[in-house]
């Protein structure tokens, strides 16, 4: 277990084992030493969000793409407030390693695909100065879903004080729309090229929904026409499709790499065999060879965003919620360990998933699904249900309330996405089935704490207060009574028999 919750609080140097970077990688194996070294590609990216998930995906992506194509391609990482993984990749020289893990063996490989790291919290204007560099001609973003301060429903920019303040003064930006809005207007007033904003992050429309942050933003700072005009000209916003496991490091995550490098990496992680990423080709700018590396380059990523969103991150949050009221600490023990939630899930998948949109070309929905079920059954896999069930209110309505929508206007009762909604309403009210206590970790837990305060506790109370949330239900979907019945019904079986018991028998 990690100290403090920090994986490399538990691991020191120890021995002889140094630590990595540029002047220990002879020790490191040569069939783990990385594809390209820091220093030796200019930098044409700059990254927002430096977590584990953009350097166990786009990274690698990008490493193999330079390494097998060439190009100025390097990362400049930003990461907007954790010190701690600047501190560790600085002292790294901007290595560090992914260990892909499956249930039969694991694969340490280091990674030199960043070419800098920058702390926007105590250096806003360094980034400010990178994204008006003319020799950035992408920035790519996995920064959460709401860091981009988009109201989940809607998808309209719903600034918070600090996103104002961002917007509308001259002080240091210090959010990811401050940032944005900053850089787009130095680089229009340097008339410094074009630029790709890619959104990586688990949005409906990425793409789209980035342009509208940064369009909204223009208009609420009030640039002058000249920058208003500039971005729509010069600026794309390429949607994506992103898809590999990443949980959060531990103790034994940097144990695993420091065995298999011969080094100690404090900024080691791991992820799944599987990985995919599909990205709208529209780079004025160029862009990595990033096809080479396995992406899938198209002109619609739409259809593949839903089929991952709803078919795999939807399955993914109904097990984090299940899994987590029935007491199980990740996802793969919850899906081995509650009886007959595999079925209900199949159900959901093919009942209500399936069916709620056109799927890409040649894909089956129930295939893709039998493939996510089998991923996330990877017992080497430890993603906690609590990390995958954060957030839920900007997590549930492009996971699960388009599904539930889609399937209404086409007259159907989605009855097996309905109990993903019922399982977050009981996860929200703060017991496992044990008793045990559960965090609400939620941009919206004040909102959501007053709601469950007011709803009297009895089930059908306690729909009709969260279904009142507007942030996240829309109101056509919240005054659907069949909605409000299958949630209901769904949330007084939970209540009443918890888990296993709610879902003994439920899939026939």
């Amino acid at each position: 277990m990690a100290v403090n919750g920090d994986p490399a609080a538990s691991v020191g140097l120890g021995g002889d084992a140094a630590l990595l970077g540029l002047g220990t990688l002879d020790r490191v194996p040569a069939d783990s030493r990385p594809l390209v070294r820091p220093g030796d590609v200019a930098a044409g990216i700059v990254h927002l969000g430096l977590g584990a998930f953009h350097r166990a995906h786009q990274a690698v992506y990008t490493e193999q793409a330079v390494a097998t194509a060439g190009g100025d391609w390097g990362i400049v990482g930003v990461a907007p407030r954790n010190i701690d993984v600047v501190r560790r990749l600085t002292d790294q020289d901007c290595l560090f390693s992914v260990t892909t893990l499956s249930a039969a063996a694991a694969r340490t490989r280091v990674v030199g695909a960043l070419t800098g790291i920058r702390h926007a919290a105590s250096d806003p204007a360094a980034v400010v100065a990178l994204l008006a560099d003319p020799a950035i001609r992408v920035v790519t973003l996995t920064v959460t879903e709401k860091a981009y301060q988009l109201d989940p429903v809607t998808g309209r920019l719903r600034p918070d004080e600090a996103v104002a303040a961002d917007l509308t003064t001259d002080r240091a930006p210090t959010t990811v729309p401050g940032l944005l809005l900053r850089g787009l207007v130095a680089r229009a007033a340097a008339d410094a090229g074009p630029l790709a904003l890619v959104s990586c992050d688990n949005l409906p429309s990425n793409g789209r929904r980035l342009r509208g942050l940064v369009t909204e933003a223009l208009a609420y700072a009030k640039v002058p026409d000249a920058t208003a005009d500039w971005v729509p000209a010069n600026v794309t916003f390429p949607g994506t499709m992103v898809d590999r496991i990443v949980p959060a490091a531990t103790a034994q995550t940097l144990a695993t790499a420091r065995a298999a490098l011969g080094v100690t990496d404090l900024a080691a992680i791991a992820g799944e065999p599987y990985t995919q990423w599909v990205i709208e080709d529209d780079f004025p700018g160029g862009r990595p060879a990033w096809q080479t590396a396995g992406a899938v380059l198209t002109g619609d990523a739409g259809p593949w965003e839903r089929l991952k969103l709803r078919g795999l991150n939807g399955v993914h949050s109904a097990i984090a919620y299940l899994g987590a009221l029935a007491g199980h600490d990740t996802i793969a023990e919850a899906l081995a360990g509650v009886p007959g939630l595999p079925a209900v899930l199949r159900r959901m998948i093919a009942e209500d998933v399936a069916t709620s949109f056109t799927p890409p070309d040649g894909v089956s929905v129930v295939e893709y699904g039998e493939s996510v079920l089998e991923r996330f059954a990877n017992p080497a896999i430890r993603h906690r249900t609590i990390q995958v069930a954060m957030d839920g209110s900007q997590k549930l309505p492009q996971r699960v309330l388009h599904t539930i929508a889609d399937r209404r206007a086409a007259g159907d009762r989605p009855y097996w996405s309905a109990l993903v909604v019922a399982a977050w309403m009981r996860f929200a009210q703060g017991r496992a089935d044990d008793g045990t206590e559960l965090p609400l970790d939620d941009p919206l837990a004040g909102q959501i704490r007053a709601a469950l305060a007011d709803s009297g506790g009895t089930p059908a109370g306690v729909v009709a207060a969260l279904l009142g949330l507007t942030e996240v239900f829309p109101p056509e979907l919240a005054a659907d009574p069949e909605v409000r019945e299958m949630i209901t019904t769904w949330l007084t079986a939970l209540d009443r028999h918890g888990v296993v018991g709610a879902l003994t028998g439920a899939a026939g």
